[in-house]
Formats: structure tokens, sequence, C-alpha cells
């Protein structure tokens, strides 16, 4: 029964370390992105854009 409770234990290390590898491998292009100053200009206004849009949906789909 203890060997059963560690392992209950291991698993939100394994998540969070698995969530954690995953933002890595999915960041990890977009730093090449950022080396040429005309797409890092390009790269921050899409980022930006996507943030405005992302609030604006979720302005208008909670009524606020």
């Amino acid at each position: 029964m203890n060997n059963f409770w560690t392992n209950i234990f291991r698993y939100p290390r394994f998540f969070i370390s698995s969530l954690l590898g995953l933002i890595l491998v999915i960041i990890t292009p977009f730093k090449s992105l950022f080396k040429t100053s005309s797409l890092r200009v390009f790269s921050i206004l899409f980022i930006l854009l996507g943030i405005i849009a992302l609030s604006n949906v979720l302005i208008n789909m909670l009524g606020l």
C-alpha cells in the first residue's frame, strides 16, 4: 500500500515536467524568428494581435 501512495504522489511531478517539456518544445522554433529584426517585429505584432483577439473573444463571450 505504501508503494501505491508514492506512485500517486509522483504523478503531479510527472505532469509538471511533461508540461514544461511540451512548452519548451513549442517555444524553441520561435527563438529563430527573433534573430532577424524584420521577423522580430512581425512576430511581436502577431503575438499582440493574438492576445487582443483572444481578449476580445473572451470579453464578448462573458458579456463584460
